[in-house]
């Protein structure tokens, strides 16, 4: 690999610390304080009469380093704050470690600092330090990071570059590094939500020999020793409703879906999918479940029902929002698209409106991606949009008394859809002819296919009890609660185009 001139001068310290005997990556390393924990030990001796001295072995990454001939100061930082040292020749136990430190430190690199605390003159809590040890040595520099009015710039003046490196991006920006620490909370707060409500916590397959549970195309990959093709799963929904026939009342699911379809702001082949399904509940109890959950969350996370996305004010306090999709419909668009019963007479009502549409496309495809989409970025406050077309729905129970429509729901926020959920079908009879029903209205490679799964009805035959499912993109929910604009800004490693 090619070198530049800093990652050669770095190399060639490197090369001069193991020729004087000392190894740069030891093996041990001892810690008896973090920062935080350092800083604290200090402040609570302060309030005492007579204080006693803090020792404290420090380790961290150099941040800083101020050069005063016979002494030095630096700052420390770990994975809890941001700690000063003091490195005094005369006062460090071996003249060795004083050079080691002076000629052969550079910022990046990993140390551990032993020594007594004290505050300076100018009031900052500081090691006096004893005894040095070097930890890692970094041969490549961090990017820069300043500081102007207030904001921090990172080197990284590319985005994408970010994303591509995303562990110089975390070592630079602490504002990143929250960013990850409020989703693991998120992922926290979901488990105890469900497990306080009697949710049992379960794994289903991602290699699956058939896919479905959704409206999207898979990714393929072939087991050689079986000889047989089979899918990432694109959703848990079918495994999950297999267990209620097999008597666990309250299921849930938190991992990875794959879908083979376009990368945006919202979309990530690979992403975080909670779903959940609970036996004798319908999609209004699912409805009431799901805002207590999302409520509770954002308690747990940010310490409030009230949130800033995108510069708007949301506030997720139950109860929200609930609207037929029909009626939004003619809301946003003034097309009740209930009175053109066909595809062909709805097509020619969306284009009349000046609205795209896709020629040929089943009647339900046309009222949710040519209808509902001009609907969903006004949807800002939590809203329920309910009451969506069969032909779209093959999983979701019919609405009593209107054939054309089914007991489904999804759920918006910040003008964006977060989340899914259905009255689930329990009639295996039925079910299978969905199944055969979506065979005829699209083609096999349509992404609103939905392929036979024998399986399945042979588990509903059994007898499934009724039952509501909910499924929510976790990704999506960390966006709202982060105030981040793109999904690639909540995912460590966001998927991204090769580089020629």
């Amino acid at each position: 690999m090619a070198l530049s001139d800093q990652e050669q001068q770095r190399l060639n310290k490197l090369e001069q610390i193991v020729a004087q005997g000392i190894d740069p990556f030891p093996v041990r390393c001892a810690r008896t304080h973090t920062t935080r924990q350092a800083i604290a030990a200090f402040e609570l001796e302060q309030v005492k009469p007579t204080p006693a001295p803090v020792e404290v072995t420090i380790v961290g990454r150099l941040r800083s380093l101020r050069d005063m001939g016979k002494s030095l100061f630096a700052h420390v930082e770990d994975g809890y704050g941001t700690l000063q040292v003091y490195v005094r020749r005369d006062m460090v136990q071996e003249a060795t470690q004083f050079e080691l430190f002076k000629r052969y430190s550079d910022l990046g690199d990993f140390f551990q600092f032993s020594g007594t605390l004290f505050r300076t003159h100018t009031g900052e809590i500081t090691v006096n330090v004893s005894a040095l040890k070097i930890l890692a040595k970094a041969l490549a520099p961090l990017p820069v990071v300043k500081e102007k009015d207030g904001q921090r710039f990172s080197a990284f003046a590319d985005v994408e570059a970010r994303y591509r490196q995303r562990y110089a991006d975390l070592a630079v920006n602490p504002q990143v590094r929250e960013v990850f620490r409020v989703r693991a909370r998120v992922i926290q707060a979901l488990r105890r939500f469900l497990d306080e409500r009697d949710f049992l916590e379960v794994e289903t397959p991602i290699l699956q020999p058939i896919y479905g549970g959704a409206a999207a195309r898979p990714f393929i990959t072939h087991h050689n020793q079986l000889h047989q093709d089979l899918y990432l799963r694109i959703s848990f929904e079918l495994y999950l409703k297999r267990l209620l026939v097999g008597m666990y009342e309250r299921v849930y699911e938190i991992g990875r879906d794959f879908r083979n379809e376009g990368v945006s702001f919202k979309h990530n082949p690979e992403f975080t999918q909670l779903e959940f399904y609970a036996a004798y509940m319908d999609y209004r109890d699912v409805m009431a479940l799901a805002e207590q959950m999302i409520a509770y969350v954002a308690e747990q996370v940010l310490g409030g029902t009230q949130i800033t996305y995108q510069g708007h004010t949301i506030d997720l306090t139950p109860p929200w929002r609930r609207v037929s999709l029909r009626e939004a419909v003619i809301e946003a668009t003034g097309i009740d698209y209930t009175l053109y019963p066909t595809a062909e007479a709805l097509y020619a009502a969306i284009r009349a409106r000046g609205l795209p549409a896709k020629e040929g496309a089943t009647w339900g495809y046309l009222v949710d991606k040519s209808l509902l989409s001009e609907v969903e970025p006004s949807l800002i406050q939590p809203t329920f949009v309910y009451d969506y077309p069969r032909d779209i729905s093959p999983l979701a129970k019919a609405k009593p008394g209107d054939p054309t429509h089914v007991e489904r729901f999804e759920f918006f926020i910040g003008g964006m859809e977060c989340g899914n959920a259905f009255s689930e079908l329990n009639d295996p009879l039925d079910q299978e002819q969905r199944f055969l029903e979506m065979g005829r209205l699209y083609a096999a490679e349509d992404e609103e296919a939905h392929p036979m799964d024998e399986d399945y009805l042979r588990a509903m035959r059994y007898g499934m009890p009724p039952c509501g499912g909910f499924g929510t993109g976790v990704d999506r929910l960390v966006m709202l609660l982060t105030d981040t604009g793109s999904i690639r800004d909540v995912l460590l490693f966001p998927h991204l185009r090769t580089r020629d």
